[in-house]
């Protein structure tokens, strides 16, 4: 399969959160899977990577065009050039067959809440995995908690992405993922008459 990876570009974070990226997309790639990502040479986009590409795994980096700078890219493997960002998620979502969303900032964030929208509105029947490292995306738990305790959100709709801090449960949860039981209604909680 191939799977994209969301992610930081700052390598001036903690090394766990590196070193355990790295070991994610090693272990995806020794079980056969393909990288699909923003094309990044740092931060916990370069480690993922890193990671596929030490097991010699197919690599594409999706980038705009304005990312020409020298050292930011990870060029050992095919990159495939945008114009816009928009045009830069719609071909990473195309490519892919799963989506796994690391530690990062509001460029994380946006990538991960529109796969996450996508899901709710049953545009999209992918697997979509938050993977913890370090305790980063507890505070995200907690937002979308209080989102349902308010009642701006369904319950139900926990259920449109995994969460896990486990390298071996995000691949586990990939590879079994069926959606052939998908009822967005029953998310939204809509009763058909």
């Amino acid at each position: 399969m191939n799977i994209c990876i969301y992610g930081s570009a700052s390598n001036d974070i903690d090394r766990i959160y590196i070193e355990t990226v790295e070991q994610l997309g090693k272990t995806l790639a020794k079980r056969g899977h393909s990288l699909v990502f923003g094309g990044g040479a740092n931060g916990l986009m370069g480690a993922a990577a890193r990671g596929f590409y030490s097991e010699k795994a197919k690599i594409t980096g999706v980038v705009p065009r304005f990312f020409n700078v020298d050292g930011i890219l990870f060029e050992n493997g095919e990159l495939i050039r945008t114009d816009t960002m928009r045009e830069r998620k719609q071909i990473m979502d195309d490519l892919a067959d799963a989506f796994i969303a690391t530690p990062g900032g509001i460029g994380t964030f946006e990538e991960f809440f529109e796969i996450y929208t996508l899901k709710q509105l049953g545009q999209s029947k992918k697997p979509l995995v938050v993977f913890d490292v370090n305790g980063y995306y507890k505070p995200l738990l907690a937002m979308l908690e209080n989102g349902i305790k308010g009642n701006f959100m369904p319950a139900k709709s926990f259920g449109l992405f995994h969460y896990t801090d486990s390298i071996e449960d995000a691949v586990d949860y990939i590879e079994n993922y069926d959606c052939s039981d998908f009822d967005i209604n029953a998310v939204r909680n809509i009763t058909k008459e």
